[in-house]
């Protein structure tokens, strides 16, 4: 027998054999007449050819693949901060040139988009951790009117709600909220107010914001809800005399219920020097466990868990005209948007856990 030839590892030129034999040519045909008979326009793309295991292409590939499975990601260029810097002193050229639009009521969009709600937004995630619930029920487009109600001592209850509606709801809308008269008596409070879109509440702002087709906030319970004493805690005062349903009936606006848990316990009210109140010129003094005795730390309020709730819209447009005329009417939409808030505040207080969880 003939010395059988050794040849080095690679360097047959003769094609391989599939180790399957025959059986592998019968498949590769089988496969040939499928590929045949498929229709035009869907033939599969051709396949790559796969190096055989073991072999140094195979091994090559390996490589590769693994470089880049284990590649970092790349990460982004210094140009994301340029933008920002360009944008951040763009803000201040405006601020000191007076190049930036306000619309009628003194409301600055752009000041209370980038630095207002960035200041409050903290105290919302953070401190309160206000969890929000019926986002939805306001209206995506068109007026609506938010009635919600009022406590806390002092007003952090509506500039929470405020927040809530800019950065949740889905369709970017921004609450106008409507403050009393002692608010824009105050310096520097004034004008933060109007620039973050409060107004003064009176049924003509009211009436102006909601047909140009804004989400406009009143808390008809006023300074009777926010000086309430802490045993009288979630315990909705009296609505007024319907103002609110008179102004949404004439604009032919939703009126949208709106229940606020965790603000009546930021500063427990036990007291009130009304002595002192009136030679201030509030509506009231208030006195808990931490102000006046700790001075300016008895003004930092408790970190409770907060929750607030829009409930389902009350339609009004189905009413007449002359329905902003009927004080039946009115006394009975008042009491339904009261007695919905007011069930709604038991329903959250029976699902809250802790006061500050």
């Amino acid at each position: 027998m003939a010395d059988a030839k050794v040849l080095p590892f690679g360097d047959d030129p003769r094609p391989r054999r599939s180790a399957t034999g025959g059986a592998g040519r019968r498949q590769h045909a089988k496969d040939a007449a499928a590929a045949a008979k498929r229709p035009p326009g869907r033939q599969g793309a051709p396949l790559a050819p796969v190096p055989e295991p073991g072999t140094a292409e195979a091994l090559d590939a390996a490589e590769e693949a693994e470089g880049a499975a284990g590649a970092a990601p790349e990460r982004p260029g210094g140009g994301e901060w340029e933008r920002r810097i360009a944008g951040g002193l763009a803000f201040l050229r405006r601020r000191v040139t007076g190049d930036y639009p306000v619309d009628e009521f003194g409301y600055d969009k752009e000041l209370t988009d980038q630095v207002l709600m960035s200041l409050l937004r903290p105290l919302y995630e953070k401190y309160f951790r206000v969890e929000v619930k019926g986002i939805e029920n306001i209206p995506s487009d068109g007026g609506a009117l938010v009635v919600a109600n009022h406590s806390g001592t002092l007003p952090l209850d509506g500039l929470m709600m405020q927040v809530a509606v800019h950065d949740n709801h889905p369709a970017d809308r921004h609450l106008r909220l409507l403050a009393a008269d002692l608010v824009f008596m105050l310096p520097v409070i004034n004008e933060l107010a109007r620039k973050a879109g409060h107004t003064l509440a009176c049924a003509e702002d009211a009436e102006r914001l909601l047909r140009r087709g804004e989400v406009v906030g009143v808390m008809p319970e006023g300074f009777k809800g926010l000086g309430k004493p802490f045993g009288e805690r979630y315990k909705l005062q009296r609505f007024g005399r319907g103002g609110f349903v008179s102004t949404a009936l004439q604009a032919g606006v939703p009126i949208v219920p709106c229940s606020i848990v965790g603000a009546e316990e930021i500063y427990p009210m036990v007291g009130d020097a009304r002595t002192l109140a009136r030679l201030l010129g509030v509506p009231y003094f208030p006195l808990t466990p931490t102000f006046p005795w700790l001075g300016p730390l008895g003004m930092v309020p408790l970190p409770t868990k907060w929750t607030i709730q829009f409930g389902e819209p009350i339609p009004t447009d189905g009413y007449p005209p002359e329905a902003a005329e009927d004080p039946m009417l009115m006394f009975n939409l008042t009491d339904q948007v009261r007695e919905q808030i007011q069930h709604t505040l038991y329903k959250l207080l029976v699902q809250r856990r802790s006061v500050f969880f």
